[in-house]
């Protein structure tokens, strides 16, 4: 079954960028840290011994990340729409591959290409380039051979 097209919503995705960054730019002036999801959520869950001022902050920066759509949905009335695969093979697959290219790349979107490109790193623009070539190459070959 072809996928269906993704709709174009300039506004919401300024709007939430901007409050991607706004988050991203907080958490360094109050905290020194980069907003890296996965660094933040590796060291919330971590087996090894983190101080509890420093798990706290991680937990709130997650249930933030939870609660943004039933935010939204409460601010506009209308449930946040998202496009994903029912296929749950395919979807675990996905999440181990997700998975393995942020270890492999010692981040993830949020930290590269959100605050590695605002501080310059070379490494992240490098990631970022990367990740973005395989991106869209997975849409081409679902949009375009598989679908």
């Amino acid at each position: 079954m072809p996928l269906p097209p993704t709709e174009f919503t300039p506004l919401a995705a300024l709007i939430g960028g901007g409050l991607i960054g706004l988050s991203s730019v907080l958490l360094m002036l109050f905290l020194g840290r980069i907003a890296g999801i996965i660094g933040v959520a590796a060291r919330a869950l971590s087996a090894v011994s983190v101080p509890a001022v420093d798990r706290n902050w991680r937990f709130a920066f997650l249930a933030g990340l939870v609660a943004a759509a039933p935010l939204v949905w409460l601010a506009t009335g209308e449930p946040v729409r998202q496009t994903v695969s029912d296929d749950l093979p395919v979807m675990a697959l996905a999440g181990l591959l997700v998975g393995f290219g942020s270890a492999l790349g010692s981040g993830c979107t949020s930290g590269h290409g959100v605050c590695g490109l605002a501080r310059l790193s070379p490494r992240s623009l490098v990631s970022v380039v990367t990740f973005m070539a395989a991106a869209i190459a997975t849409v081409f070959v679902l949009r375009h051979v598989i679908g």
